[in-house]
C-alpha cells in the first residue's frame, strides 16, 4: 500500500496527539510549569543515572516527579531550580505538622498528590514518599479500580515475599513485598518495577520497594495488645 505525504503526516499527528495524551497523566509534566521547577524534556538515550549522576539529586527529582521507571524520549519531567541546595522533605505535598495532633501515629494517602506521608502521634511528619493508587479504570477488569477512599486500620502484615492472590489474572502470583493490608484487599506495598508516575494499580497502594519496607518494620504496626488491637491508622483521601 503506497503511504502519500499526507498520510504520513496523519500517522505522525496521531501519534503526537496519542504522546500527549499518556504523557498528561504524569505527575511531573503538571508540575513542571509551577514555581520552583522548570521542565526538561527527555531525549533519546537519556536515563535518571545520565540526567542525574548525583545520587541525592537523582532521589530529589524521581520522588518529585512520583516515579522510578525508565524514562522514554518525549517524556517530560520536573526539576527543582534548587536542586542541588534541597532535601526530599522540602518537596512534601503534606504540611510538615499538623494541629491538633493526631495522638497516634498516622500514614495520610493522597492519590491526587501521588504521595504519602507517615505522621508521629505528636503530628510531625517523619517521612513522606510517591505513591501509584488505583487506576481509574481497569481493563482486565472490565471497571474502575480506584483505591477507596475513607479511615482505615491496618489488620494484616507481610514480608518480603508477599504476593498478590488475585492479580494477575486469573491465578494472581504479582509481587507485593513489605505488604500492608488496611481495607478488605487493599494493601499498601513495594512495587518491584517502579512507580510510573501516575496511578496505575487495582487499587492497592503501591510504593517504592524501599519505602514500604522502612512503613512495614519501623513505622506501621498489625492490631496487638499494645495499640488495644487498633492497627496504625490510615486515612485516603478522595481522586478530587
Amino acid at each position: 500500500m503506497r503511504v502519500t505525504s499526507l498520510g504520513i503526516f496523519f500517522i505522525v499527528m496521531m501519534g503526537l496527539l496519542i504522546s500527549s495524551d499518556v504523557f498528561a497523566r504524569f505527575y511531573g509534566q503538571k508540575l513542571c510549569h509551577s514555581e520552583g521547577f522548570h521542565c526538561k524534556r527527555v531525549r533519546s538515550g537519556q536515563s535518571w543515572g545520565s540526567l542525574f549522576p548525583d545520587a541525592h539529586d537523582r532521589n530529589i527529582v524521581m520522588r518529585v516527579n512520583r516515579m522510578n521507571t525508565q524514562l522514554y524520549p518525549g517524556l517530560t519531567i520536573a526539576v527543582p531550580d534548587n536542586l542541588s541546595d534541597a532535601n526530599v522533605m522540602d518537596f512534601s505535598p503534606f504540611p510538615l505538622h499538623t494541629q491538633p495532633a493526631p495522638g497516634e501515629k498516622v500514614v495520610l494517602i493522597d492519590p491526587l498528590y501521588y504521595a504519602w506521608g507517615a505522621y508521629d502521634p505528636d503530628g510531625t511528619l517523619v517521612r513522606w514518599g510517591p505513591i501509584s493508587a488505583g487506576s481509574d479504570w481497569c481493563r482486565d477488569m472490565d471497571e474502575p479500580c480506584q483505591t477507596n477512599p475513607g479511615d482505615f486500620r491496618v489488620f494484616s502484615l507481610g514480608s518480603s515475599e508477599c504476593i498478590s492472590h488475585k492479580f494477575p489474572l486469573p491465578d494472581g502470583g504479582a509481587p507485593m513485598p513489605y505488604c500492608m493490608y488496611f481495607n478488605n484487599g487493599q494493601a499498601l506495598h513495594g512495587e518491584p518495577n517502579g512507580l510510573p508516575g501516575y496511578n496505575a494499580s487495582h487499587g492497592c497502594v503501591r510504593l517504592y520497594v524501599n519505602d514500604a519496607e522502612w512503613l512495614r518494620y519501623d513505622f506501621v504496626e498489625a492490631p496487638n495488645a499494645y495499640n488495644h488491637f487498633r492497627g496504625t491508622r490510615i486515612i485516603v483521601n478522595s481522586y478530587d
